[in-house]
């Protein structure tokens, strides 16, 4: 698998493998946790979510600015290590919130928050500036043995960024079964039970002061015997001991920045530094090259920022995994054999297993010269995350859902788990097709003197559609559930359509 490319792949990879381990723990927890321990409503938890993942892609801008002005690349990427490993440090402080300490407590778990995703900006676009000089410098290499050893190295770049998204894709697989498996031990410790409802019933009994049917025989299975104690006590220790389960987890997010570091400050000496940027030669160019040259310019950016507007709505469509999707698998799907927050190792799995099948597949096509252009998979995925839309719609009327908050209110028929495995196995196809493929295009498009900014332009299209996630939660528990997987249906299929539509225009500019 290795042979042939450079020497510091995998050590690169998994240097990356902490930062893919905590940020799939906070994908799976973070807006589940927002509500279990301050009582927060899904809305106002996933809008924090929302910024929180936007924050995370804005900052690498900083990051990569940071990392170009001081070329300091690698310093960079352990600065942002052990910033991120600080903010993690300050979210496992298992402090319980209670009216008088949540003013400044919930501003404490932002600020965390906020390192973090600072902390991820200065490592996340470095280590990968680091990988693709090192195949950088393999293509220079192979220039000096001929045009044959310099296609086969350019053939190595693709295949190359596909080894290292698996690879890093393996934290993530791992890393949401630690919280439920923490919470749960912890749980047992004190002699209660996991019940993904309760949280939020003893958040309405502090509030309210009134114990519904519910609350009290949920309760009852989780340890509470009415007659030796009340059940205010009970709300506020299972709280405690609930949310402290949690925090655990969040220590294991820094064991994994640690063992990260030590890694890459172990393997440094095989990264390169990624070269200074060539200073501009002064050219004279007559005014009509001026004015070809400037006209390509905006075709390039036109393309760039139309397939930008598409990538919003698909991180918008496909990013619910945290939000309104990890909601579903604790509302509507049988968690007593596995907690909801599991479910979302079925991406990063899932990539791990279709990546070699898709990279299979467009190869096979390749040599049959049933060649399919960068626009045109992009669509396709759109296509793709379309139908996990149509299942999980289809499936959610014909099962009668209404709206989340009717449903814990209610109470319905909870859907078993090969729900999900359907739904994320659709999602994680449609990433593979646009995701590495849409970094793909806009290297392809991107004037060569603006391509860092393009690159950052692209980061900047997933913060955008990860600021709209709030939207999809507001919908889950306002209407019957149909309607928000209808919602995100039609907008795949509209940005499917206009892609479409797009193609052959923005082939012809990317082979311009």
């Amino acid at each position: 698998m290795f042979k042939g490319h450079p020497k510091g792949l995998l050590a690169a990879a998994l240097s990356n493998m902490g930062e893919r381990f905590g940020y799939y723990i906070m994908n799976a927890v973070l807006v589940l946790f927002l509500c279990s321990k301050f009582g927060l409503s899904e809305e106002t938890s996933s809008l924090i979510y929302s910024f929180f993942y936007a924050g995370i892609y804005i900052l690498a801008l900083v990051g990569g600015y940071i990392a170009d002005k001081t070329q300091n690349y690698k310093g960079t990427i352990m600065a942002g290590l052990m910033i991120m490993a600080t903010g993690y440090v300050l979210l496992s402080i298992p402090i319980l919130a209670t009216s008088t300490n949540i003013s400044w407590l919930l501003p404490l778990t932002c600020l965390a928050l906020f390192i973090i995703a600072f902390g991820n900006g200065l490592f996340k676009g470095n280590l990968q500036a680091i990988v693709g000089q090192m195949y950088d410098n393999l293509e220079a290499e192979a220039a000096k043995q001929g045009e044959e050893a310099l296609k086969a190295a350019k053939d190595k770049r693709d295949s190359g960024f596909q080894i290292f998204y698996v690879f890093i894709n393996i934290g993530g697989v791992i890393a949401p079964f630690v919280a439920p498996l923490l919470r749960e031990w912890w749980l047992k410790a004190h002699d209660m039970i996991y019940n993904a409802q309760l949280p939020a019933l003893c958040h309405q009994f502090q509030e309210s002061g009134n114990a519904t049917e519910q609350l009290t025989k949920l309760a009852s299975e989780s340890g509470f015997v009415a007659e030796s104690g009340d059940i205010a006590t009970f709300c506020g220790d299972y709280l405690q001991v609930f949310n402290e389960g949690i925090h655990y987890s969040f220590i294991a997010s820094v064991a994994a920045m640690l063992i990260s570091l030590t890694i890459f400050i172990a393997t440094r000496k095989r990264f390169p530094t990624p070269a200074k940027k060539a200073q501009a030669v002064s050219v004279d160019y007559t005014p009509e090259e001026r004015k070809a040259a400037a006209t390509e310019i905006k075709q390039r950016m036109y393309a760039l920022f139309a397939v930008l507007a598409i990538a919003i709505f698909f991180w918008f469509a496909f990013h619910q995994n945290g939000t309104s999707l990890s909601m579903f698998a604790r509302d509507f799907v049988k968690s007593d054999s596995v907690a909801p927050e599991v479910w979302q190792a079925l991406n990063p799995f899932y990539v791990i297993v279709l990546t070699p099948v898709v990279m299979w597949v467009f190869g096979a096509l390749g040599r049959r010269g049933k060649y399919i252009s960068t626009p045109r998979k992009i669509a396709i995925g759109m296509a793709i995350a379309g139908t996990a839309y149509v299942f999980l719609a289809v499936y959610s009327y014909i099962m009668g859902y209404p709206s989340a908050t009717e449903a814990r209110a209610e109470g319905v028929e909870l859907s078993g788990p090969w729900v999900l495995f359907v739904l994320y196995f659709f999602l994680t196809v449609a990433e593979l097709f646009i995701s590495p493929l849409g970094l793909s295009f806009v290297s392809k498009v991107a004037p060569k003197h603006m391509l860092g900014l393009c690159q950052g332009l692209w980061l900047g299209a997933t913060a955008v559609g990860n600021l709209l996630l709030w939207i999809g939660p507001l919908i889950y528990n306002a209407a019957p559930i149909w309607v928000c997987w209808t919602v995100f249906l039609t907008v795949c299929l509209v940005s499917m359509g206009i892609m479409l539509g797009m193609v052959k225009w923005l082939e012809r500019v990317t082979n311009a």
